[in-house]
């Protein structure tokens, strides 16, 4: 006989340490499977230190059989999306569950019930929180870790979802490379257009942070505002992201294309501290924090994480020449391998793009709908 499931809301200190810990006990045999902070994850969760709270709400359910965990997620009601898009989406993230069909439909089942009061009319996921965060569910690639903010899950979470009516909404992909010479067509390319339009590139300030910041700010909105999915993030999220990643940050591996001293694009390459987070199956602070600094020294990686111009500078080599300043200087600070995504399926250009500067795809994520 089948061992009932009993799903319910996170409520108080010890169902919250619950929810947080439990993929470390779930995934603690996957070699692929990178043990963030749980520190972070707590305050991701936060409604106190999140500013995505601002313009949302979100419920935590967590599943468990005969008093043990056995599945968690997350409902998430994003006004701002809904705004932003005139549409009445609602979201389900921080999806976490043994291979267990019951298990997983009881948690949609509770994560739709608590979307449908609030005029949602359809469900979709993962995103913890939004497209602006991790999100997607790994489909394709399961042979080698994530980079940094992106997600990884094991094999069996699709025909979980499918099961239970969720259908396919978008495909994001991730592309690799290893190359250690830039094509020259790309070489002679980002030459004639510098020397066209006076395009030229800058890195990251440090010791003008702040302004660099909003500098993104300006840029960041306007750049994806027509993408499938896009969000606009708020100064208050951006502030707090620029906060959390300012001691990581290369600033060679930050540049800012410029006309004529005006920026027109910009590009974010960050360490893949997965790496060294790898070093603490934890995911404690203490003692983790020691060998994550210890192994963060040996990092050879990057995920180029944002790269965008402004709509009137798109097709026009602005992306070919930012790519490739970011692959010089990364080269020459020791980075030998590159992540580049997610990008759009749909988003042939800056596909093609990347394949014409050597990349190849090698992981896709999908984000999945269910109407409810």
């Amino acid at each position: 006989m089948t061992r009932s499931v009993q799903v319910s809301e996170a409520q108080g200190r010890g169902d919250l340490q619950a929810f947080v810990a439990f993929p470390y006990r779930l995934h603690r045999q996957d070699p692929q499977w990178v043990p963030i902070l749980r520190h972070d994850v707590a305050v991701a969760l936060s409604r106190q230190k999140n500013p995505f709270f601002e313009h949302a709400e979100a419920a935590y359910f967590l599943a468990r059989r005969e008093r043990r965990v056995v599945g968690r997620i997350a409902a998430i009601h994003n006004r701002l999306h809904n705004e932003f898009h005139a549409d009445r989406v609602g979201f389900f993230g921080w999806f976490e569950t043994v291979d267990d069909s019951e298990v997983a439909s009881a948690l949609f089942a509770a994560a739709a019930a608590w979307l449908r009061p609030r005029g949602l009319t359809v469900m979709r996921g993962p995103a913890s929180f939004s497209t602006n965060d991790a999100c997607g569910l790994l489909v394709e690639g399961f042979s080698s870790p994530p980079v940094l903010m992106m997600p990884h899950n094991p094999d069996y979470y699709p025909k979980l979802l499918e099961a239970w009516g969720f259908a396919k909404a978008k495909d994001l992909l991730a592309y690799q490379t290893t190359d250690d010479q830039l094509p020259p067509r790309l070489l002679e390319g980002t030459e004639v257009l510098k020397k066209r339009y006076r395009i030229s590139t800058r890195q990251l300030d440090l010791g003008r942070f702040q302004a660099e910041v909003e500098t993104v700010k300006e840029l960041y909105n306007a750049s994806w505002e027509k993408n499938w999915g896009f969000i606009p993030m708020t100064e208050a999220e951006i502030d707090h992201l620029a906060k959390q990643f300012k001691p990581v940050v290369v600033p060679e591996m930050v540049l800012f294309a410029e006309k004529d001293g005006v920026p027109v694009g910009f590009a974010i390459a960050l360490p893949d501290l997965n790496v060294a987070l790898k070093k603490n199956p934890s995911g404690r602070f203490f003692p983790g924090i020691l060998k994550i600094l210890r192994a963060a020294r040996k990092i050879d990686r990057v995920r180029v994480i944002l790269l965008g111009t402004l709509p009137e500078w798109r097709g026009k080599g602005v992306d070919a020449l930012l790519y490739r300043g970011i692959w010089e200087n990364g080269y020459a600070k020791g980075f030998r391998w590159a992540e580049a995504g997610w990008i759009l399926e749909d988003n042939f250009p800056m596909r093609n793009g990347l394949l014409r500067m050597g990349f190849e795809a090698y992981k896709t994520y999908r984000l999945y709908d269910k109407a409810l």
